[in-house]
């Protein structure tokens, strides 16, 4: 690295299922060659069924959310139901959009309401906004698309999709340096979110099982 610059790096996915969503991060937060806490919390809730999955500047993805929670908040008060998947993704994508030269910040947003069921959309570097059925962002993203490509499919159970996420984050875990620590998941259907923690000896290993 040059002097001076910070080296960032995270693992981050999120795929849909037959009735809701599965979401998932590995737990390092890296500041240059220093590992300033490794067990983050990378799974940031906006509402009460929508939730934000940051990549990128800490401070510039932590200040984004707050600002959208804010508004998704008022959105409740103002029209008495919940703000949608798509409207909350909007609004990161104006703010990331207006503001792409000044901000680094690639965000997955996702969750469930009653209009779409669960929904996953993208909003990487320079602000775009994308829908797609599964979604991963970060540097540990570049190591698992093949992963993600041979073992997506329509309509997985929960349990297929928890461990599609926890194996695809386990896979970035091994190959990026910047990524590491555990593996935080959570699923949200209708019904609400259920979590998961994996402790650092037990994220899932391949072929150096021993």
């Amino acid at each position: 690295m040059k002097p001076g610059e910070v080296n960032l790096g995270t693992s981050l996915m999120a795929v849909t299922f037959k009735g809701g969503i599965v979401i998932g991060a590995d737990t390092r937060t890296t500041s240059g060659p220093y590992i300033v806490n490794r067990v983050t919390d990378k799974l940031t809730p906006i509402h009460d069924r929508i939730f934000a999955c940051r990549s990128g500047s800490a401070a510039d993805t932590q200040a984004i959310a707050d600002i959208v929670r804010l508004y998704s908040e008022m959105y409740s008060v103002n029209f008495g139901e919940d703000p949608t998947i798509r409207t909350a993704a909007a609004l990161f994508h104006d703010i990331c959009y207006q503001n792409k030269n000044a901000l680094s910040a690639g965000i997955i947003v996702a969750g469930w309401d009653k209009y779409e069921g669960g929904s996953v959309y993208c909003i990487p570097l320079g602000g775009s906004l994308h829908k797609q059925p599964f979604a991963t962002a970060g540097s540990g993203s570049t190591y698992v698309y093949g992963y993600c490509d041979k073992n997506f499919r329509e309509n997985m159970t929960q349990q297929e999709a928890v461990d599609f996420v926890k194996n695809g984050i386990a896979l970035s875990i091994s190959r990026d340096g910047s990524s590491g620590g555990c593996i935080r998941i959570a699923t949200i259907t209708e019904a609400g979110v259920d979590k998961i923690f994996i402790p650092g000896d037990q994220v899932p290993t391949f072929w150096n099982k021993s």
